[in-house]
């Protein structure tokens, strides 16, 4: 039996990177995946990519930062596949780099409707189901940024992913009792389309890696498989964790 077998996911942030990993991966083991984007024509490719491996899936295309959308989102578990035990709200944004002194309100509120509010709605809309089942398991995309690292440029960033890591830590506290596990996953540098924004040249790429004690980056799948333990019952007594996965980058000093 695979890992997931007769679980259902949704999975955000599902088009690229960390998420269409896991999406296809949880398919691999036997989940049910609902998924979503902004981007319709890369849903509808990773939709086909899972069904032509005999997995199961169906995506909502929409943005995360929109109640309606992440209602429906969860209704669409529901209604396709009548229950909804792991929720990977791994969608998220940069931003624009820049100095606080040079940063719009309009892109602070922008990273943080996504990356904060975003997961908020989120768990808004997945935690009654959970309860009324009596179990789930809710994993949002933190960062190290914010976290074990200060980096110049990022404050929004920063603040969102920080921000997120309490959330978790409230939300595990308060629904623990009814068997709903909440974690935070802490990916290093990986090699996916929003690493390029600060990994787009060789140099660049380079010096990425240098930062980590493994000398690299993670490639999605990577992340994707720290996920997929989280979402397992093999991390059944893990909850309100900030589970680094990030290749030694908080310890590196060299």
């Amino acid at each position: 039996m695979n890992t997931l077998t007769d679980k259902v996911a949704i999975i955000t942030g599902a088009s690229s990177g960390i998420g269409r990993a896991a999406a296809r991966l949880f398919a691999a083991e036997g989940a049910a995946v609902v998924v979503t984007s902004r981007r319709v024509k890369a849903l509808a490719s990773l939709v086909q990519e899972i069904r032509d491996a005999d997995g199961e899936a169906i995506a909502i295309a929409g943005d995360i930062g929109n109640d309606e959308h992440v209602m429906a989102l969860t209704e669409a578990a529901l209604d396709h596949y009548g229950r909804l035990d792991i929720a990977f709200n791994n969608a998220g944004t940069l931003g624009t780099p820049g100095a606080v002194t040079e940063l719009s309100t309009e892109n602070w509120e922008h990273v943080l409707q996504t990356n904060l509010t975003g997961a908020f709605l989120c768990a808004r809309h997945q935690l009654p189901v959970m309860v009324k089942q009596g179990s789930g398991s809710l994993i949002f995309t933190a960062s190290f940024v914010g976290y074990t690292v200060g980096f110049p440029g990022m404050a929004a960033y920063a603040a969102s992913k920080a921000g997120l890591i309490g959330l978790v830590q409230s939300l595990a506290a308060e629904y623990g009792s009814r068997r709903i596990r909440v974690n935070a996953l802490l990916p290093g540098g990986t090699d996916t389309p929003m690493g390029e924004v600060f990994a787009n040249t060789p140099e660049a790429i380079r010096f990425v890696e240098g930062l980590h004690a493994l000398k690299r980056r993670a490639q999605p799948v990577e992340i994707a498989q720290s996920a997929l333990y989280l979402a397992s019952d093999a991390s059944s007594f893990t909850t309100g964790s900030a589970m680094l996965v990030d290749g030694g980058v908080s310890i590196n000093r060299m």
